[in-house]
């Protein structure tokens, strides 16, 4: 691609994150020459703003891809193995937000800050990783690089936006039915799909997605998968745990890392004041750590509360939030556009 403007579509524009990424566009002044707005039939007519001019939304069909130099998908894992293929033979170049293709040999998966250079791989398909991955690879890149690490455990407590706009509607509605002593009825968590649902105000449901066969859960996969294919290393050992909490916006999440050199406190906080995409936080007396309401709407990964293992001196404990549906998403998948147009 060249830096002449380019003919985008959104897959999944009137979602959460259809609206972010469109919004991404508009605030990164992408060079958009045509936007076209697709969705499913249900949404097809409804119309989205871009620049201040009104965009009519149109159903996504495998023919609604020509002319299109850049789709950008957020609409379901289903509906990109569906349409992806459709949208490559159309010329398109796809960056996918699903987990579709997310551990394809052939598709490179892509955090800009820790493996841009994968983009030139790409075969007409391009994944964009978990939310929880991103911004924990994102924080963890500089001293992947510096120091070396093999083994990385995390806990994460992730934000009720990670499961759509109905587990949202649904923890605060809720949240009132609590608070004024009224019945309700959970529909949507842990997990929409199967047969137990859980209240969420006031909660911690220790399952995010659904149980693989090893005892975890495919979001805990998917951070332990995605982790060694982005740094590009098999070696490394993860060990997930993934709770949701009842947060609207934000993912945090408990990491320790065993790096493979010693350190001092004060040089691993440099490396993370230079990292790319990352902004430390970290001052325990001035009570100055990263928060999910304090990490909502921005780009960055925020890192702090760095220290020191009592039972390992090479390892170090840190605690990092992003805000999981703009860096988590729709601020990634515009970066990898970017890297596509540049």
């Amino acid at each position: 691609m060249s830096n002449k403007t380019v003919n985008v579509a959104v897959v999944g524009a009137t979602g959460a994150v259809g609206e972010k990424i469109i919004r991404e566009l508009e605030a990164k002044d992408f060079p958009v020459k045509n936007l076209k707005c697709l969705a499913s039939k249900r949404s097809a007519g409804k119309t989205v703003t871009f620049k201040n001019e009104s965009i009519v939304v149109e159903e996504a069909t495998p023919d609604a891809f020509r002319g299109v130099d850049i789709a950008l998908f957020s609409a379901g894992g289903s509906v990109s193995k569906q349409l992806v293929p459709h949208a490559v033979e159309h010329g398109a170049v796809c960056v996918d937000n699903t987990n579709a293709f997310r551990m394809d040999p052939n598709v490179p998966l892509v955090v800009p800050e820790v493996n841009s250079e994968k983009i030139r791989e790409h075969q007409g398909i391009i994944s964009n990783p978990n939310c929880s991955t991103i911004q924990m690879v994102v924080a963890l890149k500089a001293l992947y690089d510096y120091y070396g690490f093999k083994r990385l455990i995390v806990s994460t407590y992730q934000a009720v936006s990670g499961a759509g706009a109905n587990a949202v509607k649904e923890l605060l509605d809720q949240s009132r039915a609590v608070l004024n002593g009224e019945p309700f009825d959970p529909q949507q968590l842990p997990v929409g799909k199967l047969n137990k649902h859980f209240q969420m105000a006031f909660n911690a449901i220790p399952q995010i997605d659904v149980p693989d066969e090893n005892g975890y859960t495919l979001e805990e996969m998917k951070m332990v998968r995605e982790t060694k294919k982005i740094f590009g290393d098999e070696s490394i050992q993860v060990t997930a745990t993934c709770v949701r909490i009842p947060v609207v916006s934000g993912h945090a999440e408990s990491i320790y890392v065993e790096l493979e050199r010693d350190f001092q406190l004060e040089d691993v906080r440099q490396q993370l004041r230079d990292a790319d995409g990352v902004t430390l936080v970290d001052d325990l007396e001035q009570q100055l750590y990263p928060m999910p309401i304090g990490a909502e709407g921005k780009r960055d990964v925020f890192v702090g509360r760095l220290r020191r293992d009592l039972a390992n001196a090479r390892a170090l404990n840190m605690w990092v939030v992003s805000d999981n549906l703009m860096k988590g998403a729709a601020s990634n998948t515009v970066q990898i556009a970017e890297l596509l147009v540049n």
